[in-house]
């Protein structure tokens, strides 16, 4: 009998978990859907009470995306593709040097090693925005200005992620590093061939985040971008709002296409993902 009242009072959890999860999904699928929404209503609809968020469509149409794809729209591609560009290179070069710096911050031993990690923890607590003018002096003495460079030379080597990969690193073992030495491996030889493979959960995760925070930059290429040619996405469709006419139905359409990439990588890494978050949070 009281085995029989402990399963119903597990099955009522259940269901009370279930219900507050789907409540929870619901909330935060809102925002999506009613960007779904207004991208594909007439541009009349969204501005007829004013801008609301809708969840149902009125009037489906779809000439805002034929609009957005039309040379008159602006650059709409040559952003999509400075984006690409920009965070694709940036996600690649970062997991290899911030890999690189986190792993001999965790198996090697030499002097100033934990002044290095002191620092990395100081920028990492440091808001970006404070650095922006000094970054900006550096990229204009550089002739950086308005180009990809410009834009990603600051966001190579992410504290964040120098310091989730040294977490990450602490639990490899050395024994693999001797036995590496031992067979004639390098260094970059042991960490290219024998500890990277490891790695693979933490550079998944890394290029989720990594390409997140790409992606969705948007203060810094405002600073240091000039010409419309260059814009990355969004900064791209921040110009659709101007003080003479707030395009509304070509931003949230732009938006919606904007999604496309970030859902492919996560899906592409989904895999990894949570195990390469739980093992680098866990370790000292």
């Amino acid at each position: 009998m009281k085995e029989s009242n402990l399963t119903s009072k597990e099955k009522a959890v259940s269901a009370g978990l279930i219900v507050m999860f789907s409540i929870i999904s619901l909330i935060a699928l809102f925002p999506v859907i009613s960007l779904v929404v207004a991208s594909l209503s007439p541009a009349t609809d969204l501005m007829r009470f004013g801008l609301t968020a809708e969840l149902f469509f009125t009037n489906f149409d779809i000439e805002n995306f034929q609009t957005l794809f039309s040379a008159e729209a602006g650059s709409y591609w040559r952003w999509y593709g400075n984006s690409l560009i920009v965070s694709g290179v940036l996600i690649v070069l970062s997991l290899f040097f911030s890999s690189m710096v986190g792993y001999a911050l965790a198996l090697y031993e030499f002097k100033g090693k934990r002044i290095i990690f002191v620092l990395v923890l100081l920028i990492l607590m440091i808001p970006f925005e404070i650095l922006m003018l000094p970054l900006y002096t550096m990229m204009i003495n550089l002739r950086l200005v308005d180009s990809y460079f410009g834009v990603m030379l600051p966001l190579i080597v992410a504290p964040i992620g120098v310091f989730f990969f040294r977490q990450y690193c602490l639990g490899l073992p050395k024994e693999l590093m001797e036995s590496g030495r031992v067979d004639g491996c390098t260094e970059f030889g042991i960490f290219a061939r024998i500890m990277a493979p490891l790695m693979l959960p933490s550079f998944a995760a890394m290029a989720i985040l990594m390409g997140l925070m790409s992606w969705n930059n948007f203060l810094w290429p405002l600073v240091v971008l000039r010409s419309s040619d260059m814009f990355t996405l969004p900064v791209g469709l921040a110009t659709l709002l101007t003080p003479y006419g707030n395009n509304y139905e070509l931003l949230f359409s732009g938006s919606v296409m904007a999604i496309i990439p970030i859902i492919i990588l996560f899906l592409f890494f989904q895999r990894f993902f949570i195990a390469g978050l739980t093992s680098g949070g866990v370790k000292g």
